[in-house]
Order: C-alpha cells, then sequence, then structure tokens
C-alpha cells in the first residue's frame, strides 16, 4: 500500500528522511482492526519526528501521522482516538503511545488501531474536518472545556496563533462564549485570528487591555514571560506544547505571590473526542483547513509547516 515514512532522522534537514511509497500492509495485533484512511492531518508531532525528537531509531521506518478519519472493516464512518493506552484516562496511562511512535501511523491507505480507538464521525462532519481533530483540535477542547476552569465570559489569551492548537483554541472559545485574544509575530495571521473570533490581537509580548483569566501555551520559552505577566490574580496557564522552547525563566516570584496555576496536559480521551465531534455538529463550527493535498504531495504540507507557512491545518487525501 502507498504510505508516507520516516526512514531516517535529520534534526537540521527534517525531509530529509521523509519517503513516500510502497509500505507493507498493516499487522493486526489482537484487538485490533483496520481503518480505510480517506483523510488525515498534518501535526508538528510528525515533523518532531523527522528530527528524531521522541523516536527509536530502532522503530524505522515507520508510517507518519497521527490523525486520520476513514471507513472501518464493517463499512462505518468513524475517527481515529491516536493515543494507544488503557485506563478511563488513556494519557495518564504511562505506556501510552501515540500512533507514528511504536507503530504505524496514520499517512497511508489503511492503519490498524485499537478497536476501542474508533470514534463514530457524526454525518454532518466531512472526513477532512473529521481527520483535524484527534490531537490538535481534541488538544485545545481538553484545555479550555477541562483544565482552564473557565466559563462563559472569560478571557482567554492564546499565544501564537496560526498554528493547528492555537486555531483550534480560539475557535472554540468564540463558539464557547470566552473573549478571547491572541497574539501572532505575524500581522496577516493576526487579521486572520481576528477573522476566525478573536476579539483582539497583539504582536507578540504586547501590553494587554487587561489582565486575562488564562493564558493558552503552546509556544513556551519565547512568549512564558508575557504569559505570566498577562495573568490576573489566581489565574491559570494551560501548557500543551513549547515549540520555542522548554525551559524558560520560571518567575516563580510571580507565580506564588499571585497565586497563579501552570496546567499541563496532553492530547485527550477518546470520550472527549467524541464530545468534541458531537460539539462541532451542534455548533456548525468546523476547523479551519489551510490547505488539502493528496497524500502523494505530502512533501509539499510538511515543507510548509517547516516554513512556518500555514494557518490551521494541512490535511492529506488517499
Amino acid at each position: 500500500m502507498f504510505a508516507v515514512t520516516a526512514t531516517q532522522t535529520d534534526p537540521d534537514n527534517p525531509l530529509a528522511g521523509l519517503t513516500l511509497g510502497e509500505h507493507p500492509e498493516p499487522k493486526l495485533p489482537d484487538g485490533w482492526t483496520t481503518v480505510s484512511v480517506r483523510a488525515a492531518a498534518l501535526n508538528h508531532h510528525d515533523l518532531w519526528t523527522l528530527k528524531g525528537v521522541g523516536i527509536r531509531q530502532d522503530r524505522l521506518p515507520i508510517v507518519l501521522g497521527c490523525d486520520a478519519a476513514g471507513v472501518d472493516e464493517d463499512g462505518n464512518e468513524v475517527i481515529v482516538h491516536a493515543v494507544i493506552g488503557t485506563g478511563a484516562d488513556e494519557t495518564l496511562d504511562p505506556k501510552r503511545t501515540l500512533l507514528s511512535e511504536v507503530y504505524d501511523g496514520t499517512f497511508a491507505e489503511r492503519v490498524a488501531v485499537p478497536r476501542r480507538n474508533l470514534v463514530p464521525k457524526p454525518a454532518g462532519l466531512s472526513f477532512e474536518h473529521a481527520a483535524c481533530l484527534p490531537t490538535a483540535w481534541l488538544t485545545a477542547y481538553r484545555m479550555l472545556f477541562d483544565k482552564a476552569g473557565l466559563q462563559p465570559g472569560s478571557t482567554v489569551l492564546v499565544q501564537g496563533a496560526g498554528g493547528g492548537v492555537a486555531t483550534a483554541l480560539i475557535a472554540l472559545g468564540r463558539a464557547a462564549g470566552y473573549r478571547v485574544w491572541a497574539t501572532s509575530r505575524s500581522g496577516e495571521k493576526r487579521e486572520r485570528a481576528r477573522e476566525l473570533g478573536a476579539d483582539q490581537v497583539f504582536e507578540p509580548g504586547a501590553r494587554l487591555p487587561e489582565r486575562v483569566d488564562a493564558v493558552m501555551e503552546t509556544v513556551g520559552q519565547a512568549t512564558w514571560e508575557h504569559s505570566l505577566k498577562s495573568l490576573r490574580p489566581g489565574g491559570r496557564i494551560v501548557v500543551s506544547g513549547a515549540t520555542s522552547g522548554a525551559v524558560p525563566p520560571a518567575d516563580l516570584n510571580r507565580v506564588f505571590f499571585l497565586q497563579l496555576s501552570v496546567i499541563g496536559t496532553t492530547m485527550g480521551t477518546r470520550e472527549q473526542l467524541g464530545r468534541l465531534a458531537v460539539f462541532l455538529e451542534q455548533t456548525g463550527l468546523r476547523p479551519v483547513v489551510d490547505r488539502v493535498l493528496p497524500m502523494a504531495e505530502a512533501r509539499d504540507g510538511f515543507a510548509a509547516m517547516d516554513a512556518g507557512e500555514i494557518f490551521g491545518k494541512i490535511v492529506f487525501t488517499g
């Protein structure tokens, strides 16, 4: 079958290890099934794999991709939950993995997944939109509606508008009745964030009109100081990524004096993915798709992500 694989890693030239072509059919452990992939979405996780982050060399070659929507062996339209783990909250399983870390991922004609990882796709969601949900949108859903402890009308700052999680945060926050503010280095991305539903947009580090109830942080080191200074006393930073660096100055004096909370989160549960799909069905909200490419042109999508030339999700179709 055709697949997009990582055959080597290179932190300086990640696309060097990106290989498109024939790959063996997926093997099925007990309790697993096969999904015919109709659409799959690109994440930074895929680029980091090509850079050698979070992947053992003895796992190569491995099919890339965490996110997919498709059709199961019984003909049902499904969304694939990417977290392979056990328990009510798979993300807390210390042995959890994501598709494309230990097991082949979704950038292929077919992917093998545990049966418990299949979520019904609402009929009103296209395969392209549904494929955007399992990583970026699920992460954003959990950040806002589980970890942030916010009520409608609260003010939320989203750092780094443009990426998949950030655009999901803006759209979900707006749909849920939050007042959403966003930052970006790019004037074009700030304007697109406003069009997406951000009430106000700012340059990174800008002084805000008032302190916010919560900051959604995926950038890390480059925005951390601004995130801390932007919070009201008792506010929260919810962290799900650190694309610019993972070890910023903690500024613990500010954290304890203002009684700030720093909350980490990773992905979400299968049940949360199901509720997210229903939320989109009920509200009419849809993920922002930067571009849709045939899987045979996946290299163009990876190159765009590596260059930071995207707003929303890149989706590959079979």
